[in-house]
């Protein structure tokens, strides 16, 4: 199963090469915004999960993305600041000149883009479950903040600078209890927003 999802990552990957090569060739790229993204993948047994769906691990909530612009000073370069997928929709006004409409709660990659150790401080959320078994998680640069149900049916804090393989809960040291009350705030108010 392994070998075959791999496999299947591999293919998408070759194809997205020819894609990407043929807009080479046709000296299209300098005119052409290539937005690729997708859904998240499967936990392959890491975590004790052999599963899609239900995870609020950095696995189980990472997608592929690829954003190259004209004129872009970061094209080929990577990212890695945490971003969502709500700022995509904002991204591609800006690039393509258009009013950015109010109320979005995304925000433009466009400075990233354009440096991608740029300063950037917009946390990205992801959630699992439903409104009756809510789970929550916000990413920062750092950390990692995971609740269900508003905490009640357990949380996790993950260094994950110092434990990208999220193997030590930090959610019940001391050192790391204001890091807690942050994140747990701001869980709580995305939580809001998504029921």
């Amino acid at each position: 199963m392994i070998k075959a999802y791999w496999a299947s990552i591999s293919w998408t990957d070759w194809n997205v090469g020819r894609v990407l090569a043929e807009l080479d060739r046709l000296h299209l790229r300098d005119k052409t915004i290539v937005l690729f993204w997708g859904d998240h993948g499967y936990h392959l047994g890491e975590m004790g999960k052999w599963s899609k769906h239900g995870s609020l691990y950095e696995l189980g909530t990472r997608v592929p993305l690829i954003v190259s612009a004209p004129g872009a000073k970061a094209n080929g370069r990577a990212v890695t600041a945490p971003v969502q997928s709500l700022d995509l929709y904002p991204t591609l006004c800006e690039l393509c000149g258009l009013s950015v409409p109010s109320g979005l709660e995304g925000h433009s990659l466009t400075p990233l883009l354009n440096d991608p150790n740029a300063r950037w401080d917009h946390p990205a959320y992801s959630f699992a479950g439903n409104a009756k078994n809510l789970g929550v998680a916000v990413r920062t640069a750092r950390y990692r903040y995971a609740e269900w149900n508003g905490g009640e049916a357990g949380a996790m804090l993950i260094d994950e600078v110092h434990d990208p393989h999220e193997t030590r809960n930090l959610i019940d040291d001391p050192q790391y209890q204001s890091v807690k009350a942050e994140l747990s705030a701001l869980a709580k108010r995305f939580a809001g927003n998504a029921k």
